[in-house]
């Protein structure tokens, strides 16, 4: 438990990012497993529009800091390559 005010006050800040990062990080995944699955599905149309989607979604997280800029450039890399590999 914080003692000082600050500590206070830095505890509510550090739970209300946390809800924000979760948040941002749970819909990079969602949107790069929507693009496996459609890969998977062999529809190659559907799988491009939703690879536009999963980058923004990398970009924000990577751009807030939830994730690394080497593991946000990693990530988008192997969707197109699993995206051109699907056409």
């Amino acid at each position: 438990m914080p003692i000082t005010k600050s500590a206070e006050k830095a505890l509510r800040a550090s739970k209300k990012k946390r809800v924000i990062n979760d948040r941002r990080r749970d819909a990079m995944r969602k949107s790069v497993k929507q693009v496996k699955k459609l890969v998977l599905e062999q529809k190659p149309k559907d799988a491009k529009s939703a690879l536009s989607l999963a980058y923004q979604a990398i970009d924000k997280a990577a751009k807030r800091g939830v994730i690394k800029p080497n593991a946000a450039a990693r990530k988008k890399s192997r969707l197109s390559a699993m995206a051109k590999k699907s056409v």
